[in-house]
């Protein structure tokens, strides 16, 4: 049986980061039927700019929108800088709004930070602009993450366990053939 392509986009530069940690749980979790690629060169994206988005598109965004648009899904997972998206994130993200590459495709939203909630509604607004299929139970706010997930990337609360797995039902769901 074919796997389903899942493309997982942290929106953390750090290496090691919580977000990434969540992202390698969750592929952990769904390896029996989803094949996950997580994207980890966010900070090699060059700046948007607009005179390169139809002619002379760098390569490096060529071969981001390319990933996009071969997943079945999408599933982004970030935290929450200043109140706001990290800037590199929106900035891969303003790359896709000439494109129709998120239009229907299936996307699950993770905001996990200290806080996280302004940051959370941005994300779910430029991802309703970019026409993604958005659930709201695949939509998951994890504020405190530090104190929730370990160095190895073990999910330490139960609470936030319980809600990862929940995320992870929903989102499996949609792929669902009945």
């Amino acid at each position: 049986m074919k796997k389903i392509k899942i493309f997982a986009i942290t929106g953390s530069t750090r290496k090691n980061s919580s977000n990434y940690k969540i992202l390698k749980y969750i592929s952990q979790e769904i390896k029996d039927s989803f094949e996950v690629e997580i994207f980890e060169n966010i900070d090699k994206l060059p700046h948007f700019n607009p005179d390169l988005d139809t002619e002379n598109l760098p390569e490096e965004v060529v071969s981001f929108r390319n990933k996009i648009e071969k997943a079945d899904g999408v599933i982004i997972c970030t935290p929450e800088y200043v109140f706001s998206l990290p800037g590199s994130l929106k900035n891969a993200l303003e790359w896709c709004v000439s494109t129709t590459i998120f239009s229907g495709k299936k996307t699950g939203l993770i905001t996990a930070s200290a806080s996280g909630e302004m940051g959370h509604e941005q994300l779910i607004l430029i991802m309703k602009t970019l026409e993604a299929n958005l659930k709201d139970d695949t939509q998951l706010l994890i504020s405190g993450i530090r104190g929730k997930i370990n160095e190895k990337g073990e999910i330490t609360n139960v609470e936030t366990g319980d809600n990862l797995q929940n995320f992870i039902s929903h989102y499996e769901n949609q792929f669902s053939v009945s």
